[in-house]
């Protein structure tokens, strides 16, 4: 307003909040959560006495270590403290600390993974595995069944088969012996008339079942036998999924209803890359994924989550500014309301999208991103992806030998710590600020997990950066459309099919260049 109280003639400039100084990135975590993957990873698959005594050995030199850091606190003689310099002796006892607390991360891993695989060695399982016993079987299911995919064994096609695991809470032998345990298996049932309704199973669900047991193929194994089920005829249910999960199977499968009328690549894809279903996905377009490294679009990951809270809060970089971006602040919702509705849609997400590692990986780095979200500060984000690596670690074990954690932590890390400097240097160079970001991202994710992938799948695409360039243009569009498809589905039908047409377009998309990819020169070099 004027001073005489009409209208003012100019637009008042706008009040921004200082953006908040970065300061350094905090390190101290990393080579805590560093410790414990590498000790669990050394660990699982080992005999029993080798990880007791490398828990010992981590224990004893964390407490030797605390205590020379004690006495140098305290026990210095008065001759001896003017002849070291005071900032000198403190930087010794925060190393001395900080290596006790390494070793103490070393020893938690380790033992959390000598635990876990001794519960696999416990049991009558694994005994009438060792003996390639039959026996009768109560299993609950804890995962999706899914399909094997052909092989060729000599001149012969191997049959495709469903695979799902589970845990064993009854065993009955063949004597007549009965048994109560819990130990997870691997569950195979060969190719036959009762597929589809093998196909249909929620986890939760209460089998029955007779077949044989075997070991597994390799010591570090997640799970304590192979049980091959006898036949193929439908499974026997004994017991229902809980409320949860029928809930999340009825979201699943109306998805799948609501892209049926679309093309067979869009069809297949779309489930797969909001919810991970990929039962539709063929041999052929797997091949095609995996030829220009898109395959983690094929599972879920923290993107998916991150595009949903961007909806809510907008970029990271305008969360503590006045004119904040998403839809909360319309709504009228607090930055710190904001964070915890954004926070609560984390265990939804793990629901609806199983359990599994992947999920519960995805989750982590979701809330990673979630808290770039919350708080706009870079420099917080590298303690709590360390953090989350830490415990996922301790409560997985396995976690730490598996190739798809490795590459999602690998290439969460270069989002956060390369990526912004990349993109800085080509603003620097008069490259659009978008288009600066995209590049960077797509070159930092694939510096760092270009190594891993020629290690341990011995080859390198020389597409895959392009590929992922012009796959990403369309993640966003087809991620939000097909969470609405999702959530309407339960609610009207046609309006889930129409979010789904739309999502179809950048699906399609993707599925494009994945083809496209994986027919030109140097798409797989062995």
């Amino acid at each position: 307003m004027s001073r005489d109280g009409g209208a003012a003639t100019e637009t008042e400039p706008e009040v921004r909040e200082p953006a908040r100084p970065e300061g350094p990135t905090d390190l101290r975590l990393v080579p805590l959560a560093t410790a414990a993957w590498a000790a669990a990873a050394c660990a699982v698959g080992v005999a029993g006495w080798w990880t007791v005594a490398g828990v010992a050995v981590c224990l004893v030199g964390a407490a030797v270590l605390s205590a020379w850091g004690v006495v140098r606190r305290h026990g210095d003689p008065a001759g001896s403290r003017g002849a070291v310099v005071p900032g000198v002796a403190a930087g010794r006892r925060l190393r001395a600390t900080a290596w006790a607390g390494v070793l103490l991360c070393a020893a938690a891993g380790a033992a959390s993974a000598g635990l876990h695989a001794a519960d696999l060695r416990r049991g009558p399982v694994p005994v009438l595995a060792e003996e390639y016993a039959r026996a009768r079987l109560d299993v609950t299911v804890t995962s999706d069944p899914r399909l094997t995919r052909p092989k060729v064994r000599g001149n012969t096609m191997a049959p495709v088969s469903v695979v799902l695991d589970g845990e064993v809470t009854r065993a009955e032998r063949s004597d007549g012996a009965v048994h109560r345990t819990r130990a997870p298996v691997l569950l195979i049932v060969p190719p036959g008339e009762g597929r589809e309704e093998w196909l249909r199973l929620l986890p939760s669900t209460r089998l029955r079942i007779s077949g044989r047991l075997a070991p597994p193929s390799h010591p570090g194994e997640p799970f304590a036998a192979v049980l091959k089920a006898d036949g193929s005829d439908p499974p026997r249910i004994v017991g229902r999924p809980n409320a949860s999960q029928r809930t999340a199977g009825e979201l699943r499968a109306g998805l799948r209803r609501a892209t049926e009328g679309l093309d067979p690549d869009a069809r297949a894809l779309l489930p797969g890359l909001v919810v991970g279903d990929t039962s539709r996905v063929g041999p052929e377009l797997r091949d095609a994924f995996e030829a220009t490294d898109l395959t983690h679009l094929l599972a879920v990951s923290g993107s998916n989550l991150t595009i949903v809270l961007l909806l809510l809060i907008g970029r990271p970089g305008r969360a503590h500014q006045v004119e904040r971006g998403g839809i909360a602040p319309r709504l009228g919702l607090s930055l710190r309301v904001t964070a915890v509705a954004g926070g609560g849609l984390t265990p939804a997400f793990v629901i609806v999208c199983r359990p599994d590692p992947s999920v519960l990986r995805a989750a982590a780095c979701g809330l990673v991103a979630l808290l770039a979200i919350g708080t706009g500060r870079r420099r917080s984000l590298i303690p709590a992806l360390a953090a989350a690596v830490l415990v996922l670690v301790l409560y997985d074990p396995w976690l730490a030998r598996s190739y798809g954690f490795l590459l999602s932590v690998l290439a969460t890390g270069a989002l956060l710590t390369i990526a912004p400097r990349w993109s800085d240097g080509l603003r620097r160079r008069g490259v659009p600020g978008r288009l600066a970001e995209a590049l960077a991202a797509a070159l930092a994710a694939q510096a760092v997990c270009a190594p891993v992938v020629v290690v341990f799948a011995a080859r390198v695409s020389l597409v895959a950066i392009p590929a992922n360039l012009f796959a990403e243009l369309a993640v966003a569009p087809a991620t939000v459309c097909g969470f609405g498809a999702l959530a309407l589905a339960a609610l009207w039908m046609p309006a889930a099919e129409g979010l789904a047409w739309v999502a179809g377009w950048p699906v399609g998309w993707i599925a494009w260049v994945a083809r496209t990819g994986s027919a030109l020169p140097g798409a797989e070099l062995a």
